[in-house]
């Protein structure tokens, strides 16, 4: 039987310091770190920033992906990007959770995504609690959306700017404001 990864490890379970689980991620968090500020440290043609993203991904990201700098996440090595995305600049991934981007997503600038929360017992409250995020095909998040733990961005979605996302969004609709709420669907 193979081992679990450590996403695996990490869903559904409290995550506190001082424990062997917790010091891996800071370990892993520190190098990505790194990785980031050399991205970010001045501009790079495309394929350079796809260099990085694989770095910090240590998952191969297609030449069609295409991000604007600066690009800022956390952890690193647990996006996953489809092809023909677009992201635009400083967008957030706090991806200790798991963050999947499907082909064909735009993301607009100052978007926040978002795997990780604290825990509410206010004598573990420094520990941490994480759910994945996945963004379907064909997704349009607007700018300076901000997606919370555990959500699905259905395919097709749209969410305006401005809005948080507390609850999963269908395939083919238009959602805004906070918490997000369904506007209208979208004719195909």
């Amino acid at each position: 039987m193979l081992e679990p990864t450590l996403q695996e490890k990490l869903i559904g379970k409290e995550i506190v310091p001082g424990t062997p689980l917790y010091k891996e991620i800071h370990t892993v968090k520190a190098d990505n770190e790194r990785l980031v500020m050399e991205l970010n440290s001045h501009y790079h043609p495309p394929h350079e920033i796809q260099d990085y993203l694989t770095k910090i991904t240590g998952k191969e990201v297609a030449a069609s992906v295409n991000i604007s700098q600066p690009f800022y996440s956390d952890f690193g090595k647990h996006i996953t990007f489809g092809k023909d995305i677009f992201i635009n600049q400083n967008v957030t991934f706090v991806d200790l959770g798991g963050i999947t981007i499907e082909d064909q997503v735009l993301i607009g600038p100052c978007a926040r995504l978002i795997t990780v929360n604290h825990l509410t017992d206010p004598k573990k409250r420094r520990g941490l609690s994480v759910a994945p995020i996945r963004i379907k095909k064909n997704a349009w998040i607007g700018a300076n959306v901000t997606i919370l733990p555990g959500i699905t961005v259905g395919e097709n979605a749209i969410i305006a700017a401005d809005s948080t996302v507390t609850k999963d969004v269908p395939a083919n609709v238009i959602v805004a404001g906070s918490p997000a709420k369904i506007m209208r669907e979208i004719n195909r």
